[in-house]
């Protein structure tokens, strides 16, 4: 992971774009990404999204808007100095005491459930 977060902060700041990479940018630019995301399956049927990978043309859009997605993910975290993979296993621990499972009571359900 640090080396593709060195690789696009090198990106940036080869063309200068320090300046526009705030937190706030930032996380806009995420939001933006991973609606664009979401845009590619908000009319297909379940069945129809868990295939979206079989055809060439959605599947590189999918792939795209992923990259995009974690690309400015990534740089989030660089300017603000969070390691996502740290940040990721403190999730997990919290989730894990947060949602315990407990001899097959609901373990098909999901938090929104």
């Amino acid at each position: 992971m640090y080396r593709l977060q060195r690789r696009l902060a090198d990106f940036a700041a080869a063309r200068d774009w320090a300046p526009y990479h705030t937190p706030k940018n930032l996380a806009v630019a995420l939001s933006v990404e991973a609606a664009e995301l979401v845009e590619i399956f908000q009319w297909l049927t379940p069945e129809q999204s868990a295939r979206v990978m079989e055809q060439p043309e959605s599947a590189h859009r999918v792939a795209d808007e992923v990259a995009d997605v974690l690309a400015y993910l990534l740089q989030f975290c660089e300017v603000l100095g969070v390691d996502v993979l740290d940040a990721l296993a403190a999730k997990i621990e919290r989730n894990e005491l947060r949602f315990p499972v407990t001899d097959g009571q609901g373990l098909n359900r999901h938090s929104s459930e």
